[in-house]
């Protein structure tokens, strides 16, 4: 996959994000077209174009990130109540193709989604 999506250009500082959280494997930012209150994008530095396509050696980066969205939410005081979204393929709805988990809070959800 080629890192040239809007998510490399975050990671490289190329374009500007509101960056809330960053580490030596991952970076979470203000989503720029939020559907809740609080929707933030966590997406690995590694380029991996979307879940299906992650492998055996990318299990301690998908770790990693789960746990940060427990950190995230916890330092936004939002770890109550919030939902975590992965879009795989266009199909469901997925437009960059950089894997990316939404995490999503400050409003009432209901279930089924989608």
């Amino acid at each position: 996959m080629s890192e040239d999506t809007i998510f490399g250009k975050i990671i490289r500082r190329e374009i500007p994000a509101d960056i809330i959280y960053e580490d030596e494997l991952c970076l979470a930012f203000h989503d720029v077209n939020p559907t809740a209150p609080h929707h933030i994008l966590l997406i690995p530095k590694k380029p991996i174009a979307k879940l299906a396509d992650a492998e055996i050696d990318d299990q301690q980066l998908l770790g990693h990130m789960m746990l940060k969205v427990g950190e995230i939410t916890r330092s936004l005081g939002i770890d109550d109540a919030f939902r975590v979204i992965v879009n795989n393929g266009s199909g469901a709805q997925q437009t960059v193709f950089h894997l990316h988990l939404h995490i999503i809070a400050g409003r009432s959800f209901q279930w089924p989604p989608g």
